[in-house]
């Protein structure tokens, strides 16, 4: 594997500050939400509905918001394609970061009735729309702007923000746990992490807004090749690895949602009566080794290709989706870390890749709507109900082992996808061009040593 040297150009700092900061928030404030539905929002904003349907019914908010990923990839997708990288950056991370805020002011049900309810989904719904083009931009920008030979490296920087911004909203969670009072955290306490958003939110916009534009988007605007229906174009020529990207995608949203998104959470302090603040600091522990696996990941996949490391991550998932949950039923903590712990491996492989992975199966002109549509229905799929899944198939069966079988199944599929998509990690951003006398700041941009 080609050692992890840090990136040493000033730009290449500010492009990986700028994907990490940006990715790390976008995912902090989906994760907030997720695991405070997990914890509290059934009784908070569905209490009509009982303790059972209400973490049900919350759950689904959380699937809501993936339904507008989409949509938003789209858009994101046209104006990444038409206009450039950089602009998406700056506007999806300010929509997700003021939803979220405002999700910290809302009134719950019993101040407000059923208009709290609906003030919540229309602000998931806010959420998700960002979701869905804030990962196209990160994803490349970092692959763009890295050499030939590192984009697997680079482009595991944005990747980070997943467990990143896992562990950033965990950790402030646990901290509010162990520091409040559960009245004092039902009352006003589980507002705080949302209210955090605003600050956070002023970091990463003040950060990306010193970012340069993606050379490649720079050598489409000279050569005058950019596309005028992106979207359009995936579905006619594209669709085989827009399939194949999106399958990629569900299975490791799958593994990354039920095991540390919160439907774990959920199941041990619910079901099984751990304590939230134990469990919580367990989740947090993981996230942190989930960080190292994922730049791991990355670098590996320069160096024995994006195919092999998806695959080796698919199948480890797989065989250990039985024995993972087993040590969680059995409500040791000491088995519920280590089985994290060794999860965080196939995550990290399956993740790392990933934004290379999806940049590389896309032409220049078409990449931003092609990676974006494809990650955001990926995250649909894999991501939008597999807590609210998880835990129907689990009160329905009384067994976490039909879990078990949810995860393993999703994670042969992933490695199914991977095996057929091609692997072109070795092949150039961009389709050389007509005419010679075009600039060549690609090539520059594409030599490793230059990133040496």
């Amino acid at each position: 594997m080609p050692p992890l040297h840090p990136p040493r150009s000033r730009e290449q700092r500010r492009v990986v500050a700028a994907t990490v900061v940006g990715t790390t928030i976008e995912w902090y404030d989906f994760f907030i939400y997720a695991n405070t539905a997990a914890l509290i929002f059934g009784g908070l904003f569905f209490a009509p509905l009982g303790s059972g349907a209400g973490v049900l019914v919350a759950f689904a908010t959380v699937g809501i918001s993936f339904a507008f990923r989409p949509l938003g990839a789209v858009v994101a997708g046209h104006v990444g394609d038409r206009l450039g990288r950089r602009a998406v950056l700056v506007a999806s991370l300010l929509l997700m970061g003021l939803s979220t805020t405002l999700i910290g002011l809302l009134p719950t049900y019993a101040q407000a009735g059923v208009v709290a309810p609906i003030l919540l989904v229309l602000l998931r719904i806010m959420q998700g729309f960002s979701a869905g083009g804030e990962w196209g931009g990160a994803a490349l920008m970092a692959v763009e702007h890295a050499p030939t030979g590192r984009r697997g490296f680079f482009g595991a920087f944005p990747q980070v923000g997943v467990p990143a911004g896992m562990l950033l909203s965990t950790g402030v969670l646990a901290l509010l746990s162990g520091l409040l009072s559960e009245e004092q955290f039902l009352s006003w306490g589980w507002r705080l992490p949302f209210l955090l958003s605003i600050v956070l939110l002023l970091v990463g916009v003040l950060i990306r807004r010193n970012v340069d534009e993606s050379p490649v988007f720079q050598e489409l605007q000279a050569s005058k090749s950019r596309s005028d229906v992106p979207l359009k174009a995936v579905f006619q020529t594209e669709w085989r690895a827009l399939i194949l990207c999106t399958l990629v995608v569900a299975a490791c949203s799958i593994a990354g949602y039920l095991s540390t998104g919160g439907y774990l959470l959920s199941y041990a302090t619910g079901t099984l009566g751990i304590n939230r603040t134990t469990v919580l600091s367990a989740i947090l522990v993981a996230s942190m080794f989930w960080i190292i696996t994922t730049l791991i990941g990355g670098g590996a996949s320069d160096r024995f290709g994006r195919r092999r490391v998806l695959q080796a991550g698919s199948l480890f998932t797989l065989i250990w989706s039985v024995p993972l949950f087993l040590a969680v039923d059995s409500a040791n903590l000491f088995l519920i870390i280590s089985a994290l712990l060794i999860l965080t491996v196939p995550l990290g492989l399956m993740y790392g890749p990933q934004a290379a992975t999806l940049a590389e199966a896309f032409p220049a002109k078409l990449r931003f709507s092609g990676a974006s549509i494809a990650y955001a229905a990926g995250a649909v799929l894999g991501g939008a109900f597999a807590p609210m899944i998880a835990t129907w198939l689990q009160t329905t069966t009384g067994s976490i082992l039909a879990v078990a079988g949810y995860l393993a199944g999703a994670s042969a599929i992933g490695l199914i996808a991977a095996t057929m998509l091609a692997d072109r990690s070795n092949c150039a951003l961009i389709e050389p061009a007509s005419d010679t006398s075009l600039p060549t700041r690609l090539a520059s941009n594409s030599s490793p040593e230059s990133f040496s």
